[in-house]
């Protein structure tokens, strides 16, 4: 039985401990982790709350105010916490351009407005992507993970990746349709409470079918050959 020497012995010591140190591949943040954490989820909800709640009991100056004061509060808590401000920079920037369009135009509702038109938007972009074979979900999310286009050559996963851009675009047109029937009635109150609800949840949501379509994508495309096998 040959027993090893000493150098071998050694070269065995330092791959093992080369594979122990070596840098592991850094985790892709998720949607929920870019959007800030749950905590992140919720502070972006407070200044539309605080829009509709000053509403209710006072003038259009008030709401404004109270919407950017909850914004910029936000971004000042963050900073002190020492957590990502960029979340809180986009909330205050995104309210600061709302408020201006109140003020422009002296109608509540219109605090909503980009907010529904993005969603029309939304809705039409990830349905004409279907129509033209280029689903948004799948080129957003390889482009992403950086699996690059290999998943158009299979009729499958091109129907994954369309039931989940179907489901995004259903999602963007629910909220461009609920939003836009209380903007039409005046109803800001219910427009404040649909963009809470049908913000972020609902979108995880759809995230979750996205999610399904990637998974079974990849593994098609590993059992085809068009991806290789991923190591564990």
């Amino acid at each position: 039985m040959r027993t090893k020497s000493f150098l071998e012995t050694e070269s065995d010591t330092s791959d093992t401990q080369a594979e122990q140190t070596a840098p592991r591949p850094r985790q892709q943040p998720s949607v929920l982790d870019q959007a800030g954490g749950t905590k992140g989820i919720v502070y972006s909800a407070l200044p539309a709350l605080a829009f509709v709640i000053a509403h209710n009991f006072s003038g259009i100056t008030a709401s404004i105010v109270a919407a950017l004061a909850v914004a910029v509060a936000i971004g000042v808590v963050r900073l002190l916490r020492g957590e990502s401000v960029q979340p809180a920079v986009g909330g205050v920037f995104g309210v600061a351009v709302a408020a201006g369009i109140v003020w422009f135009t002296g109608s509540a509702k219109d605090y909503f407005l980009i907010g529904i038109w993005a969603s029309l938007a939304g809705a039409v972009l990830f349905l004409a992507s279907v129509l033209v074979r280029w689903p948004l979900a799948g080129v957003l999310w390889n482009a992403a993970t950086g699996k690059g286009n290999a998943w158009r050559a299979d009729k499958r996963s091109r129907f994954y990746y369309d039931v989940a851009t179907l489901v995004l675009a259903a999602v963007f047109g629910a909220r461009f349709a609920v939003q836009e029937y209380f903007y039409v009635t005046d109803q800001v109150g219910s427009l404040g409470a649909a963009k809470i609800a049908m913000g972020f949840p609902l979108l995880a949501l759809a995230l979750l079918v996205v999610a399904w379509a990637a998974r079974s994508s990849n593994k098609r495309l590993t059992a085809i050959g068009l991806l290789p096998a991923e190591r564990d």
